[in-house]
């Protein structure tokens, strides 16, 4: 049976304790820190925009449900979020919530049980996230692009007890259900909140026109439909606390075994609180728009969109454009025409191919006041045609799914694209650290380590791979690899497995690829680590090109210009695309094998 991970810090205490009670003297088995750290004097404090608290102080909420349900008791009609034309209310949203809440505690589900969800951006999938909330339950958030294989390690490994899924991806539920203890399936369709002969109309398209829905027999299963028209009027929230967990986020999954991160009520509702502090200095000098909107093209079960989209959005009464399909460059472009804009966060490839779309360099950008950057490095010649045609400079921020996930983030009244990845927002602090776990000075490159508010409570049923992630004095080892300068902003060189090692030199890959990106002719590239008899490895650059003149030498003629010689790609590989994640991330481990 699934069990709740031990918070590192309650271990430290629960240590301590027993040293004090067995021997009250012995203050000199307190961890050591280095006075002489330059991080303890907080270097990035002085980079703050003038007015931003330097912590968070304390949570207003007893739990993410709470603060969702407050949004929607005061935003009552006001949009929340927009699917295909179809639009719900933060007051239909709690309606809704409430009747999936009172379904899931009428078929046996209590506080604590795991609940997943394996939807894209539909309008289905807030009111279903809200509801499990509600119930007193935490949400496994499930890429429905999943394999059976890593749906089954995901569905075994958080226990989950309901999956609430869209009919497309059924069919890979089916073949691993039996094998999991999913005792409650509930199972929607595109069309479904739609209403009406439009909702017909767009379950007939996926299913016969676009053949998006493989056949699947799941017996017993409930129609979201059924679901959705049952009554939740008596359904009272189950009341749950700051440590008790929320979510459930995977990750690992393209290094490993998927670990769930264990994301309490107080981690994201801190993350939140964090970024409203953050983003407010967007607003000071054209005021916050009343019709606040947000494009919501990254999907919701990754913890980006969650916390910055759904979480934070919907406490500040913003309506959220969901997009099920981004890359569906044309279709994503003629909705965005429909809206005025005021906030888009997006990684830098999603950025790159709207840049490189025609009807896109058309719409109005006037309203667009913050572009969020993350998930992925920022190129910066992405940044600097993004800033050109619509005016607003990528504010690229820093963070994880172990840290809710942000971390660190540009201040919202630069004018310019910085190419780091910002300052740790309040409460928040960064260390640079050797293997050894030892500070190393401003400039230098190690491990990036955090700690703060947000930072996971642990792996789920992972202590073994939580005790190698946390620090004794509770800073989460992120395994990327970057330096802090003097003014506290903090530049990533790359992820420690994907650096190349050439003779004894470390060579980043983003530095490789944002070199070669910067060609006109080149629309994206990656760069891995080849083998080679001489100097250990060379560098492999993966090419996407949009000037099909364009030849092997003359881009390894354009790397010479700015890298020095052992960077330079000793091969460059011509593709028609790029292995990507669904959020976007170029998966460099499948270039390499």
């Amino acid at each position: 049976m699934a069990t709740k991970p031990t918070p590192s810090k309650t271990v430290k205490k629960t240590a301590v304790t027993k040293k004090a009670s067995a021997k009250p003297a012995a203050k000199k088995a307190k961890p050591k820190t280095s006075a002489k750290s330059p991080y303890d004097a907080k270097p990035w404090l002085a980079s703050y925009p003038k007015g931003v608290p330097t912590d968070i102080g304390p949570l207003k909420y007893n739990s993410v449900a709470a603060l969702l349900e407050d949004s929607c008791k005061r935003f009552g009609s006001k949009p929340a979020f927009t699917c295909m034309g179809k639009t719900i209310s933060f007051s239909e949203l709690h309606d809704q919530s409430s009747i999936v809440g009172a379904w899931l505690t009428a078929h046996g589900l209590s506080k604590g049980d795991r609940v997943a969800i394996m939807m894209p951006n539909i309008l289905q999938y807030p009111a279903v996230m809200m509801g499990i909330l509600r119930a007193g339950c935490t949400v496994v958030n499930v890429n429905p692009l999943y394999t059976p294989r890593e749906l089954e390690h995901q569905l075994k490994d958080s226990g989950a007890k309901a999956i609430f899924i869209l009919e497309n991806f059924a069919n890979t539920l089916q073949q691993v259900i039996a094998k999991t203890d999913v005792k409650h399936v509930v199972v929607t369709a595109m069309g479904d909140q739609m209403g009406g002969l439009k909702g017909a109309i767009v379950n007939l398209v996926v299913r016969k026109v676009k053949k998006m829905v493989p056949a699947w027999s799941l017996p017993g299963h409930t129609a979201y439909k059924a679901v959705i028209n049952g009554n939740g009027g008596s359904f009272s929230t189950v009341e749950t606390g700051h440590d008790d967990p929320a979510f459930l986020q995977y990750t690992g999954g393209t290094t490993g075994v998927s670990k769930g991160a264990a994301l309490s009520n107080s981690n994201v509702l801190s993350n939140a609180e964090q970024n409203t502090h953050w983003v407010e200095v967007a607003y000071r000098e054209s005021g916050r728009p009343d019709n606040l909107t947000y494009i919501c093209a990254l999907p919701l079960y990754h913890i980006f969109a969650l916390t910055v989209n759904a979480i934070m959005g919907m406490e500040q009464g913003a309506h959220n454009i969901l997009i099920p399909n981004p890359r569906d460059i044309p279709g994503f472009v003629k909705e965005l025409g429909k809206y005025e804009f005021h906030a888009f966060p997006g990684l830098n490839t999603l950025f790159n191919a709207l840049l490189n779309n025609e009807e896109f360099r058309k719409l109005n950008f006037k309203p667009l006041t913050l572009t969020l950057g993350g998930g992925m490095a920022v190129q910066r010649p992405v940044a600097e045609k993004w800033q050109a045609l619509t005016g607003c400079s990528i504010s690229e921020g820093y963070g994880l799914s172990e840290t809710s996930p942000v971390a660190t983030s540009n201040p919202f009244d630069a004018k310019s694209f910085s190419g780091t990845i910002g300052v740790p927002i309040p409460g928040t602090s960064i260390a640079i650290r050797d293997d050894d776990g030892k500070d190393l000075p401003l400039g230098e490159v190690g491990e990036i380590c955090i700690k703060g508010p947000q930072v996971m409570v642990g792996y789920w049923n992972r202590p073994d791979e939580t005790a190698k992630v946390m620090a004794k004095d509770g800073f989460f080892k992120s395994g990327d690899m970057g330096f802090m300068d003097e003014r506290g902003f903090t530049k990533i060189v790359d992820r420690k497995k994907d650096m190349i090692l050439v003779s004894g030199f470390n060579v980043y890959p983003n530095e490789i690829e944002e070199v070669a990106a910067s060609h006109e002719g080149i629309l994206e590239a990656a760069a891995v680590a080849a083998p080679d008899e001489h100097s250990g490895e060379v560098v492999k650059l993966f090419v996407v090109k949009t000037d099909q003149s364009l030849t092997e030498q003359d881009v390894k003629d354009w790397c010479a210009k700015g890298l020095t010689n052992y960077k330079r790609p000793k091969y460059v590989i011509f593709k028609d695309e790029l292995p990507k994640t669904n959020v976007g991330k170029i998966l460099r481990r499948e270039l390499r094998d």
